[in-house]
């Protein structure tokens, strides 16, 4: 007979999303806690540079290559067709410092029910290895990425639903904040990358659109609660029902 779990009661799902919450902004206070946190900087770096990639070519861009430095910033190339308006300079802009809260949104909806689970860790991980066969052109890259699909993977086919449902949490609420790490950047509107000064994202949106690029840095901000605070609305809705192990 298989063993059933609960859902979590909305206080105690309240009260996991807050530990990591806490865990992800403190972890880099503690000694050594810069080199723990390392892989969760490359992945929400690499949730970043893909926001801008897949834009691009939803938008019919070629996205040619996403670098990731050892600093864990990073870059995400695309060429624009010669007719590209200047909102869709923008959006791709925008897609970047959109894209941590959105993939931290859906992590976190994902946590509402067990059948979820398991199928985000691994629909992650398969994306952490496409992309990186298809656009990853560093080091830092190509080795990272792939450690932390593998991580995911057993964590998916090994680790108790309790661990499985902990690591959506962390990584949703990761992604959510990660703004946060970028506030001086999303407030700036140039920005040291990879050794040279460019446009930062809001400063390039500033650029396509004349608005000054800290009204942008609200505008981005403001989604990003929306999006957040949604799927942290849906995901503490209790559904009441027992769910069974996998």
């Amino acid at each position: 007979m298989s063993p059933k779990i609960t859902p979590q009661s909305q206080q105690q799902q309240v009260g996991m999303l807050i530990i990591a919450g806490v865990l992800a902004t403190s972890i880099p206070q503690f000694p050594l806690g810069n080199y723990v946190i390392y892989p969760f900087t490359i992945l929400t770096t690499w949730f970043h540079e893909m926001g801008h990639g897949l834009m691009a070519l939803m938008l019919g861009w070629d996205f040619e290559r996403l670098v990731i430095y050892p600093g864990g910033s990073g870059i995400a190339e695309s060429y624009a067709p010669h007719d590209a308006g200047r909102i869709g300079r923008a959006l791709v802009a925008m897609g970047g410092p959109l894209g941590p809260s959105m993939v931290g949104a859906m992590l976190i909806l994902a946590t509402r029910k067990h059948s979820h689970w398991k199928p985000a860790l691994l629909l992650l991980a398969g994306a952490l290895v496409l992309s990186t066969l298809i656009w990853v052109r560093s080091a830092v890259g190509l080795v990272m990425l792939p450690l932390i699909a593998v991580a995911l993977v057993a964590l998916a086919f090994r680790g108790g639903a309790a661990w499985q449902r902990f690591g959506l949490q962390f990584l949703g609420v990761l992604g959510a904040l990660s703004m946060f790490r970028d506030w001086d950047y999303l407030f700036s509107s140039h920005a040291m990358i990879g050794g040279q000064t460019m446009l930062s994202d809001t400063g390039a949106m500033a650029e396509a659109l004349f608005l000054p690029h800290w009204v942008w840095a609200i505008v981005i901000i403001a989604l990003s609660g929306l999006m957040v605070g949604a799927s942290l609305k849906y995901a503490l809705v209790e559904d009441g029902r027992a769910q069974g192990w996998a």
